[in-house]
């Protein structure tokens, strides 16, 4: 519970820190969640929706949140909008997840557009993870192991582009000392999530 109330009082700081922060509030809801308390986690998901309305694993968890409120109506919006949103955005994971919850809470489910991206995915291109576009992808995988893999197999090179400025406000925001296994731990975990591949 200490690490739960630490990581709180850390995200609480970034958030605080750089109110335009998306990942800041993100993080902050997840560890409000973690430590039951839902209405602060629903207030930081709603923040986090207002600076990129587009991360479908919000609209995920802001729903899960507004159900252990017994809010099930305000929960079913925002699952039906986060449905819409993964869906565009060609993120299955979560939107299987949403779909699951509406079905259990005997709501609509929306259509679906072709399963197809807008347009191909050409030479030197990515359909992104975290922007749902098909851009320009990475000249090289960033990182020699699987998740370096990963990213260039799956992240467009502005998307990483603007981790590397967030990267930044979390080393610098979190103090984290990267030589640190734990704090190595805590930035993989964020970039991840910024990316939207958890």
């Amino acid at each position: 519970m200490a690490e739960v109330a630490s990581r709180i009082e850390q995200f609480r700081k970034m958030a605080e820190a750089d109110p335009s922060n998306e990942l800041g509030h993100f993080s902050l809801g997840k560890a409000y969640m973690d430590s039951a308390l839902f209405p602060e986690a629903s207030a930081s998901f709603e923040k986090a929706l207002s600076i990129n309305p587009n991360n479908s694993k919000t609209y995920e968890l802001l729903s899960a949140s507004l159900l252990q409120q017994s809010m099930k109506d305000a929960a079913i919006a925002r699952l039906t909008q986060g449905v819409k949103v993964a869906d565009e955005r060609g993120d299955l994971m979560p939107r299987n997840a949403m779909v699951k919850m509406l079905k259990e809470l005997n709501a609509p489910v929306p259509e679906f557009k072709d399963a197809a991206p807008a347009r191909p995915v050409g030479e030197g291109e990515v359909l992104c993870k975290r922007c749902g576009q098909v851009k320009p992808r990475l000249p090289k995988p960033p990182f020699s192991n699987a998740q370096g893999q990963m990213i260039f197999n799956s992240i467009c090179a502005g998307c990483w582009r603007e981790w590397i400025g967030m990267g930044t406000k979390v080393i610098n925001e979190m103090r984290l000392p990267l030589s640190d296994p734990q704090a190595q731990k805590i930035f993989d975990q964020q970039m991840l999530e910024f990316l939207n591949l958890k």
